[in-house]
């Protein structure tokens, strides 16, 4: 059982020594999208009984956004990067819908509706211009 402890301790100090860095934790689009998906995550986890799909759908949507952010900046081409943040963006505009649903369905107030949809606005516009670089 030690020698499992010995094991992760060594890999750890690997990492301490050199830190992969990861360039796309750097952007503000990035850290806007992820504390979209935090925010997302915290509201929905006391969502009404029945409805699962929703919660489910939006987090996945919101969840998707930063991971695709990650990937592309992952690819080497620019066209790949590109395919990413669009398919980003598209999950953005994906949580619209389902934040009007919500709302409709008494689930969150108009005003955090108002408000999530400005940050999914803010993101959209931001992975434009990552796209029309």
């Amino acid at each position: 059982m030690w020698k499992i402890f010995d094991s992760v301790n060594s890999q750890l100090s690997i990492f301490k020594k050199g830190t992969m860095a990861f360039i796309f934790e750097k952007l503000d689009v990035y850290r806007k999208a992820i504390d979209f998906a935090d925010k997302i995550c915290e509201l929905t986890k006391d969502f009404a009984k029945g409805n699962y799909y929703l919660a489910d759908q939006l987090n996945r949507a919101s969840l998707s956004i930063s991971t695709n952010i990650a990937e592309g900046n992952g690819r080497y081409h620019k066209a790949d990067r590109i395919n990413f943040f669009r398919i980003a963006r598209g999950s953005a505009f994906e949580c619209v819908p389902i934040l009007e649903i919500c709302k409709r369905k008494k689930l969150i107030a108009d005003e955090v509706n108002e408000l999530l949809k400005k940050d999914v606005e803010d993101i959209s516009k931001m992975l434009s211009g990552l796209i029309n670089m």
